[in-house]
């Protein structure tokens, strides 16, 4: 504690003249505090332009399959209840943590394979393990209880720098084992956290990003304003994100692709598995998935921060390397229209999304309309002067004043994703975005749940009913049977219904439609998962219900959409 102090005290000397401003700074704040708030636009860049990235999280906790941190004991989770992994054996589990085939280089070459631009590391969790050499405690990977005893980060470091891979250090302010934090002398926690990033920023080369996780915390909590200003002092041109209580250079919305937003930069975090630690046979994403994810990430203009959880041994799972490399084989042919893209001009939908650079449009097409030959997207105040299929193949295109219609043949369609190339006579960065609404008929109508995560409007019915896969109606844990109703605002005639699911948790649902004072139900079905099409006879009805019977734990949804006949 006492080299803790020391280090601390230097620090706070560099930064202590003059306290920086949030980001609602007033008139007064001067330009040199604002400029450690926020990175230039050159420095993001890059970031921009790269739109694909490898998170990983690792740690001693891989030898028991849980969850990093969240496993460690109870109390810290807010639950009341003891965590899988009793503090006194998680703790400990870094004298028996040995992942003797631990290769940074095979890392990184993998993360290369599968055409990814840049890596963040877990270098401390909640948990509070330190993953890298700090002088600053012994609970570390190079404690001389760890029979592994190497610096992860500065081997990772080394190979990153080495193959030209941009690298991103995660770091939890958090620390559920540093016995000074969350307490009457956490002023003392703040001096050690602050001089673990001074080492991180300055041992270990450049940085291109620092990868907060806050758990909510604001800014005071980890004086991030003046942290904020030593880090970028140290790595003048790294990237910060939004969890330690100031907005920083991007929003990193977690588990979900984020709404499309082309003003304020943003990077969706998601696991490959369900856990972000590894967890022996834990469900595994498939590589059209991982795809169509990153096609959703690129289209609403963000990135996407894919996790992987590497094993004990300090290998990352085969079957994670065999989907993260059939993305990378899937980007060499496809990759001009993700790389160094912009998201729109045609806002995502249910049938996909589109990117744009210069005066081409690529039109992802995901989902071909059920029953349809064409895909009609609205007008926009651009002329199209040319056409063709990324990859070879016959695709005809009409624009008209109401709207531009494509066409794929099925042969020439591809899977996981058709990508059209529309050419503009003039750059597609001067079209506003145009919403993509298709022809369900629930979308944008009052909808209404008998259960609300938390009674959160951010998880509230109408998220199931927007044609946004980047929200959903959650409901709260425990849940095990719950309803959604629609009220199309008049009687609609409708024959099929497209259900998309969060975390795969229905075992047993009904479509009703009300008739008088009673539900009647029109059709059935048993799991949901990631898309659920459903074809039944024609129904005439204003009020529409999804009946939930029967869900594993609290059911959350994505979409909810009903489509007319075809005509």
């Amino acid at each position: 504690m006492k080299k803790m102090s020391i280090v601390s005290a230097a620090l706070l000397v560099m930064v202590g003249a003059g306290r920086l401003v949030g980001a609602d700074a007033p008139p007064a704040a001067t330009q040199e505090a604002m400029e450690y708030l926020r990175a230039s636009p050159q420095d993001m860049q890059w970031w921009r332009e790269a739109r694909f990235g490898l998170f990983v999280h690792w740690g001693p906790v891989s030898l028991q399959g849980t969850e990093i941190g969240w496993s460690r004991g109870g109390e810290r989770r807010g639950t009341g209840g003891k965590g899988e992994v009793p503090l006194e054996v998680y703790d400990n589990l870094y004298k028996k943590f040995n992942p003797v085939k631990f290769s940074a280089e095979e890392w990184v070459r993998i993360a290369q394979d599968a055409g990814m631009r840049y890596l963040v590391f877990t270098t401390k969790h909640h948990d509070g393990f330190t993953n890298f050499d700090s002088k600053l405690t012994d609970y570390k990977i190079t404690s001389p209880e760890s029979p592994f005893g190497r610096d992860i980060v500065a081997e990772l470091a080394r190979a990153c720098h080495q193959a030209g891979m941009r690298l991103g250090f995660y770091y939890s302010p958090p620390d559920w084992h540093h016995p000074n934090y969350r307490t009457a002398e956490h002023a003392k926690y703040i001096e050690y956290l602050h001089g673990q990033l001074r080492e991180l920023c300055s041992r270990y080369g450049r940085v291109d990003i620092i990868w907060f996780d806050g758990l909510g915390g604001t800014a005071k909590d980890w004086d991030s304003e003046n942290l904020f200003k030593v880090i970028r002092t140290l790595q003048p041109h790294v990237l910060l994100n939004n969890r330690a209580g100031l907005p920083g250079d991007f929003g990193t919305p977690e588990q979900t692709i984020g709404r499309f937003d082309i003003k304020r930069p943003w990077e969706s975090c998601i696991t490959i598995c369900q856990q972000w630690a590894w967890k022996p046979n834990d469900n595994l994403k498939s590589l059209k998935e991982c795809v169509h994810t990153l096609v959703r990430c690129a289209g609403g203009d963000g990135n996407l921060l894919l996790n992987v959880g590497p094993m004990p041994s300090g290998e990352i799972e085969p079957r994670q390397v065999e989907v993260l490399r059939g993305i990378g084989q899937w980007l060499k042919a496809a990759g001009e229209a993700v790389y160094g893209t912009r998201g729109g001009p045609f806002m995502p939908g249910l049938w996909g999304a589109s990117t744009h650079r210069g005066k081409k449009v690529y039109l992802h097409v995901l989902e071909w309309p059920d029953g349809e030959e064409l895909l009609v997207l609205p007008a926009i105040p651009a002329r199209i002067v040319a056409s063709s299929l990324l990859g070879g193949g016959t695709v005809t295109v009409e624009q008209g004043e109401k709207g531009i219609t494509v066409g794929v043949r099925a042969a020439d369609r591809r899977d996981p994703d058709t990508i059209v190339v529309l050419e503009l006579a003039c750059p597609a960065i001067d079209v506003a975005p145009v919403a993509t609404g298709g022809v369900s008929l629930t979308t944008g109508k009052k909808a209404t749940a008998s259960n609300v995560f938390q009674n959160s409007d951010a998880h509230g019915p109408d998220k199931a009913v927007d044609e946004n896969d980047a929200t959903r109606w959650a409901t709260d844990a425990g849940t095990h049977s719950a309803w959604l109703e629609v009220d199309l605002g008049e009687a609609k005639t409708f024959d099929r219904a497209t259900l998309r699911e969060a975390y795969e948790r229905v075992r047993a649902f009904e479509l009703q439609y009300k008739d008088g004072d009673s539900w009647r139900t029109f059709a059935t079905g048993t799991t949901i998962g990631r898309r659920c099409r459903l074809k039944f006879a024609p129904v005439t009805a204003r009020h529409v219900r999804l009946n939930i019977t029967e869900a594993t734990e609290g059911p959350t949804l994505w979409e909810f959409a009903l489509t007319p006949p075809a005509q």
